[in-house]
Order: structure tokens, then sequence, then C-alpha cells
């Protein structure tokens, strides 16, 4: 199909790097075009596509074509967007230092809020402290998440060989607090990242912000498939779903919200409330409903912006 006629005379581009209202463009042949957005603010995210109006050696984006979907995270002070036009996300956790619940359950349940796909790694399974690490995320399987074991630093080439099957074909925004080995996969897919990274600064004339920014890398020559490196998992603020909302984006909660006796429970103290009778049969495990109450207290706390 044609573009519209006010079209044929923009670029057809995609965000790869941005940094307030300066972006680094993607052309379909595989130039990078160093681009500012106009006004003062910009809400464009790597992942989304624009057109854009050359300007000499750079150029300035027109408009923001439709997302498929946005991964964000929003406090009670401000909201921050990951990525856009996302087909999966792996959420990287490991054995040692401990994995977070709370962090897994704030990505998980943005994930689904966003309709994404999630893929969980579990990392550094050569550890000792690998089944207990197992054990933990037993309740999340039995929820229908997938999950793959990867000992990056101790045998890289088979973490590839498992790992490419899943990015094949995909936009995949990677997630992982520190420590859980997010930069040596990073690395181990994408051996030009570090490069590119400065490369991506120098163009955004932003120094070291690139590192709280996400990126976008090309998994091979193809550019059919490609990784997004996301800082910021440590504050992961869900404020931007509603209270009532939650439980139906916990899978495990959701399974039960159908055998409540009213139909605007919030599944903390009402009589004949479905889920807290299937916690009781040991069918939600307690972490999960603990969980769910301290997501919902935060969520019903009023937003400061």
């Amino acid at each position: 199909m044609s573009p519209p006629a006010g079209d044929r005379t923009l670029d057809l581009g995609l965000v790869v790097a941005a940094h307030g209202r300066h972006v680094v463009v993607e052309t379909p042949e595989g130039d990078r075009v160093r681009c500012l957005t106009r006004g003062k603010k910009s809400e464009l995210v790597v992942g989304d596509r624009v057109r854009w109006l050359a300007s000499g050696d750079e150029g300035v984006i027109e408009r923001l074509e439709p997302r498929r979907n946005l991964f964000h995270r929003q406090d009670e002070w401000r909201s921050k967007s990951f990525a856009a036009n996302l087909d999966l996300i792996l959420v990287l956790v490991a054995p040692e230092p401990p994995f977070s619940e709370m962090q897994l359950t704030r990505a998980l349940v943005a994930a689904e809020s966003a309709g994404i796909a999630v893929l969980l790694a579990l990392n550094k399974v050569d550890l000792a402290s690998a089944d207990a690490a197992r054990e933990r995320l037993r309740p999340y399987r039995a929820m229908g998440f997938e999950r793959i074991e990867l000992a990056l630093k101790h045998d890289a080439a088979a973490a590839v060989a498992l790992l490419t099957p899943h990015l094949t074909g995909r936009t995949t925004l990677v997630l992982g607090a520190s420590g859980m080995g997010k930069s040596t996969l990073i690395n181990v897919l994408v051996p030009s990242a570090a490069a590119q990274v400065g490369e991506l600064s120098v163009a955004l004339n932003s120094g070291r912000h690139t590192t709280t920014t996400s990126t976008w890398y090309w998994l091979g020559e193809g550019r059919d498939s490609a990784l997004i490196d996301s800082p910021g998992f440590q504050e992961f603020g869900l404020h931007h779903i509603e209270p009532m909302a939650l439980a139906g984006l916990m899978p495990d909660l959701r399974a039960a919200m159908g055998h409540c006796r009213f139909h605007n429970c919030t599944h903390r103290h009402e009589p004949g409330c479905g889920v807290r009778a299937a916690a009781e049969r040991g069918e939600i495990a307690p972490a999960r409903l603990r969980l769910y109450e301290a997501l919902f207290d935060e969520l019903s706390q009023p937003q400061r912006w």
C-alpha cells in the first residue's frame, strides 16, 4: 500500500536511541541519522517507527507511526518508557545475588498489561545455589511463564544456542537487575555492543547519558532480530495500572477471580473471595498473595505528579 500523499516526501525510520529531543533514526537501508523532534519535549522511545524529513546531514521527526505496544513504568513522581513495538521481554534472574520477587512481579505485571510475551532466564545455574532459585521460580512456571537456564560465564556457547530460537525474528527487550548478568548477556550476543553505545552517545551529544536510556542492537546481519538493552530495572513503578485491574494481570490470581461473591472484590477482606479461598487451598502461593496486597496498597496511593 502506498503511503498517504503527505508522507511521500517523508522517510520512514526506526528509533535506535533517544535522549531528550535528540534521537538516532535508522533508515531501511541501515544508515543512521541524528534527528531532532519538534517542540521542547519528546515522547519517542527506542523501537518507535517515525516519519522524518532530511535537513542537511540531520533530520527532523515529523510524526510517530502507530505503536503495537509500549512498555513503561510509572512511579508516584514520573513515567519512564522503556521501548515500543516489542515481541518479547527477556527477564534475567540469578541465584546470586538473590533476585527480588517483587521486581520480577512488577515486570511481569507490566508486560501482561502491555500484552507482551515474557521469557524467564535463570542465569548462573552452575552455582550450588541454583536449586533454591529454581524452587522460587516454580510458581511462575506453573502460571505458564516459559523458563530457560543459562550459565553465561561458564558456557556462553550453550547459552547462545538456548537463546537463539527464542530471539530469532523478534524484537526483545532485556531486563535484569544489577548482578543478574545482563551486561554479560548483551556482550555475548552482541560483541560490538560497547562500541555501538559509544557511537550512539556521540551522535546524541549525551556523553554518559546513554547508560540511562535504552539501546537497540541488531542480532546478526539479517536485521530481522533485535535486542534492546534498557537499564533502570531497580525501581519499577506500576502507577499506570489501576488497583482493581492488578489481580487480573497476575495469572494465578486471575484464575480464581471468577469465583468471588462480589464483582468488585478487592481480594483483600471480602467474604466469599475466590482468590483468598484458592490461597487457603494452596493453589496460590502465600508469597504471591503478599506481593499482590503490597502492590494493591501501593497503587491505591495518590500520585504526586
